[in-house]
């Protein structure tokens, strides 16, 4: 499927889909703010602002520090380690548990919405280049 028609896609479910805002926490026993995970590339707490502490390469709370807890592809608090044991969890607002965000397809109630399967997919590439994939992804 080329970029373009999975953004289309993703924006039409995306746009239909997410009224409230989904979070992510990880570390011990799920207590430290990991960003915000549909909120705008504007938002200071979102993982698609750059400039911002979730969405920046270089910050140690930041899913996208590929050398940080968070990042990292073998820790197991990362989202990105295939064997995960402890990964980060997607709530919303009130709490509401919307499952465990990692890569690791064996994990127990995984978060497999549609927008968290992309991220898991295209991890990698958007680690890159977060501002486009929110771009491509939302607008």
């Amino acid at each position: 499927m080329s970029k373009i028609l999975l953004c289309f896609f993703m924006v039409f479910t995306f746009s239909t889909t997410y009224s409230q805002s989904l979070h992510l926490y990880g570390g011990d026993n799920h207590k430290v703010y990991l960003g915000c995970l549909t909120c705008s590339d504007y938002d200071s707490s979102s993982i698609w602002n750059e400039y911002g502490t979730y969405g920046s390469s270089y910050n140690s709370k930041s899913i996208w520090n590929e050398y940080g807890t968070y990042g990292n592809d073998y820790n197991a608090q990362s989202p990105w380690n295939s064997h995960s044991s402890d990964p980060p969890v997607v709530v919303d607002k009130n709490g509401e548990f919307y499952g465990y965000f990692t890569v690791n397809e064996y994990k127990s109630k995984r978060a497999e919405f549609k927008l968290a399967l992309i991220i898991y997919k295209y991890h990698e590439e958007i680690r890159d280049d977060v501002d486009g994939w929110y771009d491509e992804i939302f607008n």
